[in-house]
């Protein structure tokens, strides 16, 4: 990956884990291949698991704990009402942008 779409990528990574969790429970390391599969290979899983630990902290998943066959428990994340609130706003944000900038792509104003 570009240092651009690193860049970018940074600012828009909260949301694009929040719709992954709007799928479906998961935990840390299914979230880092998953995005590894669609082309993020730079990402690495310190930065999903601190991501996690924020969106955590300000209310927006749940957890629980699940037993693993490999080692200590499995922290599954699973995303609240609060946190469908806040990916409903960042979906209406990145529309509103990804517009405004599909328009100056284009020369319009």
């Amino acid at each position: 990956m570009g240092k651009q779409v690193t860049e970018m990528l940074k600012g828009t990574l909260e949301g694009i884990v929040l719709a992954i969790l709007s799928e479906r429970p998961t935990y840390g390391y299914e979230i880092t291949e998953w995005l590894r599969d669609q082309g993020f290979s730079d990402i690495a899983g310190g930065t999903v698991y601190a991501l996690l630990v924020r969106v955590e902290q300000r209310g927006l998943v749940d957890v629980e704990k699940v037993p693993s066959e490999k080692g200590p428990p499995r922290k599954v994340y699973s995303l609240n009402a609060q946190g469908r609130e806040y990916l409903e706003e960042f979906w209406r944000t990145w529309s509103f942008l990804t517009e405004r900038l599909e328009k100056l792509r284009e020369g319009g104003s």
